[in-house]
């Protein structure tokens, strides 16, 4: 029985890390789950989806030349017809970037060397202020 890419499988978890869970496939061969393809939602701990020696149905998402195999568990789980597979965020609007106006290379460098110029004079009298100033000799 050859793996292809698409197909589901039931596996056996053999092994848990911080990135995802090992799953051997009915072959022998051995794939990984990465915990972004765990579950629907945010994975923070893979321990709360997952336990050692647990069977779960994964698909096949890919096959690399070196024998790496990609699965999900996600993926793996029926969807409702029309569904998303990720649940969709609102995108926040760009309007505020499309009015504001460009600024020059020139425009963006001058106004740099304004306010540097400002804090190295600031700096500068900060410091004098705490050595007694210039021309202030010990003695």
């Amino acid at each position: 029985m050859s793996i292809e890419v698409g197909s589901k499988l039931e596996g056996k978890v053999t092994g848990i890390t911080n990135f995802g869970a090992f799953v051997q496939l009915p072959t022998g061969a051995t794939g990984l789950v990465h915990i972004s393809e765990v579950a629907d939602n945010y994975v923070k701990d893979i321990n709360d989806h997952l336990k050692v020696g647990e069977m779960v149905e994964v698909k096949v998402m890919n096959v690399e030349a070196d024998g790496k195999i990609g699965l999900s568990i996600r993926k793996a789980k029926p969807q409702p017809e029309g569904a998303p597979s990720r649940p969709s965020r609102p995108r926040p609007s760009n309007r505020s970037f499309d009015r504001a106006p460009k600024e020059t290379f020139e425009t963006k460098m001058a106004k740099f060397l304004k306010d540097s110029e400002d804090n190295l004079s600031t700096l500068k009298r900060a410091t004098e202020s705490k050595r007694g100033g210039r021309g202030a000799k010990r003695g």
